[in-house]
């Protein structure tokens, strides 16, 4: 039995998209979950609001950890299981996908050799197992090396990076087991219309102004109002309900996303919670799912999307804009994807805090 703490346990950083997470080979991690997640919390820092003693970043959208193996699948390379660990509550959930720690994903399994360059892009076929679905990761490979550096902006995220394109398959119903988790377009939670939808993540859509909100309300703003905070947890709780996840209390999913008309050149605005604090932007796979339940005749928010050109949807959220690309025929889902970047932040060895 390897002793962790004296030895530590061979790990990567990276931020993928707007978030941050330690990567792991499955190999290198304990294989009994109970342990495996002790060990992980304590790595973390968590429970600690700080996360003074471990490598987390006092937010949920840095407490993310991406598990990677070779897959046995026939359609995969690799198997991604991501979970998502609490700050000062020591959980550990694999509930839901992460889309922007999947942006890192690829780039690892290269790294790690676990999967071969292929030429001067590589793509990697990524088998997410919280969902059992598919993602392919694009991006560049020239001389056989990852390539981090390059030109794509991704609001969130100061610079520029080299482009990871992500396309997604089969993430219909990715945790509910259906695109329409409750068997309609629209339902009713205390009151307010909402639409349930999970094309890669369990969201629930709803108007701002069914809260009260303009949907423009910064993020710092949204924080402070613990009233309102208060109603999306009892709210979300009662929509996970209806969406067959019992009681989220204490686990990330489903997420709220409130929606409003655009005002900075996009195609809408969305404030999202996650689960009950605001998010300083919003996640990939919320976005595609959003996107995609109000491409669904009927749905909340439906009527903003007869002005929208083309199947590349400009999300504004808090700070900034999220591209994403979904086409929706006949109430199922064709194709869904977004452009994302990644970044090696260091690669070693990391030591868990004593039990």
């Amino acid at each position: 039995m390897t002793d962790y703490d004296s030895t530590g346990v061979r790990c990567m950083m990276l931020r993928g998209g707007t978030s941050r997470g330690l990567f792991f080979e499955a190999a290198d991690l304990p294989a009994g979950v109970e342990e495996r997640d002790d060990l992980l919390l304590r790595l973390m820092g968590t429970p600690d609001p700080r996360q003074i003693d471990g490598l987390g970043g006092s937010t949920s959208l840095t407490s993310k950890v991406a598990v990677i193996s070779r897959s046995e699948h026939p359609s995969a390379d690799i198997d991604y299981l991501f979970l998502q660990l609490g700050v000062d509550e020591p959980t550990v959930s694999d509930r839901q996908n992460c889309g922007n720690i999947l942006a890192g994903v690829g780039p690892f399994a290269v790294e790690r050799g676990l999967v071969p360059v292929s030429g001067d892009e590589t793509s990697v076929r990524i088998r997410m197992v919280n969902s059992d679905s598919v993602a392919v990761a694009t991006f560049a490979t020239p001389q056989g090396r990852v390539e981090y550096r390059g030109g794509v902006a991704i609001s969130g995220v100061p610079g520029t990076a080299s482009p990871v394109i992500l396309g997604f398959t089969d993430t219909e119903g990715s945790a509910t087991g259906s695109l329409l988790p409750t068997g309609q377009v629209r339902d009713t939670i205390d009151g307010i219309d909402v639409t349930c939808v999970d094309n890669g993540m369990p969201v629930v859509l709803a108007l701002a102004e069914s809260f009260g909100l303009t949907g423009y309300e910064s993020h710092v703003e949204l924080s402070k109002d613990q009233p309102l905070l208060d109603r999306i947890d009892a709210f979300r709780r009662k929509a996970g309900q209806l969406m067959g996840l019992g009681d989220p209390a204490g686990t990330s999913v489903p997420k709220t996303v409130l929606l409003a008309p655009p005002r900075d050149g996009g195609q809408l605005s969305t404030r999202s919670f996650i689960p009950v604090q605001p998010h300083t932007s919003v996640g990939v796979l919320a976005a595609i799912s959003v996107v995609t339940g109000m491409l669904l005749p009927g749905a909340v928010g439906h009527e903003l999307t007869t002005d929208w050109p083309t199947s590349r949807i400009d999300v504004e959220h808090p700070t900034g804009h999220l591209l994403v690309d979904v086409v929706v025929d006949g109430g199922a889902v064709v194709r869904s994807g977004v452009v994302r970047t990644a970044r090696k932040l260091f690669d070693g060895v990391a030591f868990p805090r004593e039990k």
